[in-house]
C-alpha cells in the first residue's frame, strides 16, 4: 500500500475532479503557490487554524475499498480535524430535543453549542475550496464567507420580522470583536510577553478604522435625523430611505476594501501571515467538489440550527430571566467567535499580534460594513422596513467602542493594560444591557423623547412664567 502522501495526493485528484490547475496542484514551483496562497488566505483563517488538529492516517489506509477509504478521510478531516468536535453531539440533541418537544430552552442553548463547531468548520472548508481557485477569488470567498453563521440567522430573523434580533445580534458581534476579542488577545499576548514590548503594523489598523468610523456616521444619521425631524410617519420614511441609500455606499465601501486588500495593497496584509506560514506549509487535505458538498451540507445544517435560534430566543429568554436584548448582543456573539476568539488569543500568546488585530479587526469591518448593509437590502427586497437606527443606547456603545478601539491602536504597540480597558469596557457594557429591562418594541429612544419633550415643557414654563 502507498505512502500517506501518496493517499492524500490521490484523494485530492479524486476529489476535485482530473486536471485542475489549483494552488495545490503543482509540485513544481511551491514557492509560488505559497505566495499565491498567502495572498488569499485571511487573519480568520489562520486563526480558526489554531483550534484544529491533525488527523491519524492509519485507520483510514487500512481500508480496502478506495470509496469507502475516501469518504472516511473526507469524515476524518472535516468532522473530527478540529478540537471542538466534542461539540457536535449537540446537533442531533437539538434536532431530538426539537422533535420530542423537550423544551424551547433546551432547543436555543443546544443550537447555540451546535453552531460554534460548524462556524469554525465552514472557514476550513472555504479555505480548503480556495487552493483551487486561485489567490483572488480564494480571498474574495474567505472574506466574503468570514462571518456565514452571523448572515443567516440575520436572514432568519428577517423572515421572522424580529428586525431587533437582528440589529442586536450584529451590533453584539462587532463590540464582541473589539473589545472582547481584541482586549482578552491583547491582555494575554502583553501578560505572555511582559518582558517585551509587543508591536504590530498600524497601517491594517488605520484602514480597519477608518471603514469602522464610516459605518458608525451611516449609523449616527438615522439616529440623528430622527431626533431632528420630530415623531410621525414622514421621518420614518425618510430615515428608511437614508438607510437604505446609506447601505448602498456601504456595501461600495467594502468592495473597495476588497479590492484594497487583495490587489492594490495587499503587501499591507501579507507579512502577518509569513512566519506562520514558514513554520508550516499548508496544503488542501480534500478535493474541490468534496469541500464543496460538504459546505453545501453543513450550510443545510446551520439554516436549521439558526431557525432553531431565532424560533426560541424569546422562550430562553422567558425561562432564563435575562432580556433578549442581552441574549443577542452578548451571548450570540461569544459563542459564534468562540473559535476565532481562542485562535486570536493563541496568535497573540505567540506574539503575532498582526493576526489577532486581523481577526478582530477584519471581523468587525465585515460585520459592520457588509453583512449589516446587506441586512437592510435584503429586508428592502423583502418589503421589510428595517433601518441603520440602532436606538441611542446602542449606537452609544458602538460609537464609544469604536473610538476608544481607534485611540487605542494609534501608536503600534500594545501590553497588557490596553487590553485590560478594553475588556472591562465590554464587562461595562455587558452589565449595562443586563440590567437593561426595556422591552425590544420599546427601546427605539421614545423614552428619550419623552425626557426631551418634557425638558422642553420645563423650560418653556420657566421662560414664560
Amino acid at each position: 500500500m502507498g505512502s500517506h502522501e501518496d493517499f492524500i495526493s490521490n484523494n485530492i485528484e479524486n476529489g476535485s475532479g482530473d486536471g485542475y490547475k489549483g494552488l495545490a496542484g503543482s509540485n513544481n514551483n511551491d514557492t509560488n503557490n505559497k505566495e499565491q496562497w498567502s495572498v488569499g488566505k485571511t487573519p480568520q483563517n489562520l486563526s480558526s487554524s489554531m483550534v484544529r488538529k491533525k488527523s491519524d492516517p492509519i485507520l483510514v489506509t487500512n481500508v480496502r475499498f478506495q470509496m469507502v477509504r475516501n469518504f472516511l478521510h473526507n469524515l476524518q478531516e472535516v468532522v473530527l480535524g478540529t478540537k471542538l468536535a466534542v461539540l457536535f453531539p449537540a446537533i442531533p440533541l437539538a434536532i431530538a430535543a426539537d422533535f420530542y418537544h423537550f423544551g424551547r430552552p433546551w432547543v436555543f442553548a443546544l443550537s447555540l453549542l451546535g453552531l460554534t463547531p460548524l462556524a469554525e468548520r465552514v472557514s476550513f472548508l472555504t479555505e480548503q475550496i480556495a487552493y483551487f481557485t486561485g489567490p483572488t477569488v480564494g480571498g474574495l470567498l474567505n472574506a466574503t464567507c468570514g462571518n456565514a453563521t452571523e448572515m443567516i440567522i440575520a436572514l432568519f430573523a428577517l423572515r421572522e420580522n424580529k428586525i431587533d434580533v437582528v440589529k442586536y445580534s450584529l451590533l453584539g458581534s462587532i463590540l464582541s470583536n473589539l473589545l472582547l476579542v481584541l482586549g482578552t488577545s491583547l491582555l494575554c499576548g502583553g501578560l505572555a510577553n511582559i518582558k517585551k514590548e509587543q508591536r504590530y503594523d498600524r497601517k491594517q489598523a488605520d484602514v480597519n478604522s477608518l471603514l469602522l468610523l464610516l459605518g458608525l456616521l451611516c449609523h449616527m444619521l438615522p439616529l440623528l435625523f430622527r431626533y431632528a425631524s420630530g415623531v410621525g410617519n414622514s421621518y420614518a420614511t425618510s430615515t428608511l430611505e437614508l438607510s437604505r441609500a446609506s447601505s448602498i455606499f456601504m456595501l461600495i465601501a467594502y468592495v473597495a476594501y476588497i479590492f484594497f486588500q487583495l490587489k492594490t495593497h495587499r503587501q499591507l496584509f501579507d507579512s502577518q501571515e509569513e512566519d506562520d506560514e514558514d513554520e508550516d506549509e499548508e496544503k488542501a487535505v480534500i478535493g474541490f467538489w468534496s469541500a464543496f458538498s460538504w459546505l453545501a451540507g453543513m450550510t443545510v445544517i446551520i439554516a436549521l440550527l439558526s431557525e432553531y435560534v431565532v424560533g426560541t430566543i424569546e422562550a430562553a429568554s422567558n425561562s432564563w430571566g435575562i432580556s433578549v436584548t442581552f441574549i443577542s448582543i452578548i451571548l450570540l456573539p461569544i459563542v459564534g467567535n468562540a473559535a476565532e476568539h481562542a485562535g486570536s488569543i493563541i496568535f497573540a500568546l505567540k506574539n503575532k499580534l498582526d493576526i489577532s488585530l486581523g481577526v478582530a479587526l477584519g471581523s468587525a469591518s465585515q460585520i459592520s460594513m457588509f453583512v449589516v448593509p446587506l441586512s437592510v437590502i435584503v429586508a428592502w427586497i423583502m418589503g421589510i422596513d428595517m433601518d441603520l437606527d440602532f436606538s441611542l443606547l446602542e449606537t452609544g456603545s458602538l460609537a464609544f467602542t469604536i473610538i476608544i478601539t481607534a485611540f487605542t491602536l494609534q501608536d503600534g504597540t500594545s501590553h497588557y493594560m490596553k487590553g485590560v480597558i478594553l475588556f472591562l469596557c465590554y464587562i461595562i457594557i455587558a452589565a449595562c444591557f443586563f440590567v437593561d429591562r426595556i422591552p425590544m418594541n420599546d427601546s427605539n429612544g421614545t423614552n428619550l423623547g419623552n425626557v426631551l419633550e418634557l425638558s422642553s415643557n420645563y423650560y418653556a414654563g420657566v421662560l414664560f412664567a
